[in-house]
């Protein structure tokens, strides 16, 4: 990602319209996956690894993601 090129951002289509706790991901950054908070933009996001994010997701969705 370049100075110029803002990121672009995007939220699930589970999130719903009312803005309310959502995150947001980036697309197109190679081998990083920028996450944020949809309530606070302009705060720092985290950023994860193409790899770390997929495995994530993907224990989420088969619902295998390890409970503390």
């Amino acid at each position: 990602m370049t100075a110029s090129t803002p990121p672009t951002w995007r939220k699930s289509s589970y999130s719903g319209s009312d803005n309310g706790a959502c995150v947001e991901v980036a697309d197109g950054i190679p081998h990083v996956v920028p996450v944020r908070d949809s309530k606070t933009k302009n705060a720092a996001e985290l950023s994860f690894s193409t790899a770390s994010w997929h495995r994530f997701v993907t224990a989420v969705t088969t619902g295998t993601l390890p409970t503390a």
